[in-house]
């Protein structure tokens, strides 16, 4: 349970810095940072599925906001600010792998199914009710249109909605450098 109070504190103190700071570049790291603390609740959590997708739409958001900062603040850092800013990167990276090294000791041993470890758990449910409930006789295929058809739409509107949005994006330059041409 304190990993998830750790978690919140750093995604807290990163949100805090995305707002207060007037570098865009340093605000689109920080918002990165709250996405990938989220991705790590969902681990300890025991969701993995939505913590791949959280990760999946973290990078490209991140593709997408890093591309249209960077034309937009271009900003040099000297002095001793320099070697402020590689001691505070540092201790994030730390923090960051501590928190991904505690969430894989939480795991169980692999190969050990959790369904077997938690009484009444869904999966279970899915096993024993899936061929009588749905009629389906591929239980993966049950499990994803029937138990959990609005969260499978809902992963898929999302990963599509980034992909669509990472190539709008991405392919304004080229569109750009087509009218220029004619």
């Amino acid at each position: 349970m304190t990993e998830f109070y750790i978690l919140m504190v750093f995604m807290i103190i990163a949100a805090i810095i995305a707002v207060e700071t007037k570098n865009l570049l340093s605000s689109v790291i920080c918002v990165g940072a709250i996405g990938f603390g989220g991705s790590l609740m969902f681990l300890f959590l025991r969701a993995p599925d939505i913590a791949i997708t959280q990760i999946v739409v973290e990078v490209l958001g991140l593709i997408l906001l890093i591309r249209a900062t960077i034309s937009r603040d271009l900003t040099f850092i000297t002095g001793d600010r320099e070697f402020f800013g590689t001691v505070i990167s540092v201790v994030v990276v730390f923090v960051i792998f501590l928190a991904g090294v505690r969430v894989f000791e939480t795991l169980p041993e692999f190969g050990t199914p959790i369904f077997a470890q938690t009484p009444g758990a869904a999966s279970q449910t899915y096993i024993e009710k899936g061929l009588e409930e749905t009629g389906a006789a591929n239980l993966v295929a049950s499990v994803i249109l029937d138990f959990r058809a609005y969260d499978t739409l809902g992963e898929a509107t999302v990963l599509f909605t980034s992909i669509i949005g990472a190539t709008v994006i991405l392919r304004y330059k080229s569109r750009k450098r087509l009218e220029e041409s004619d």
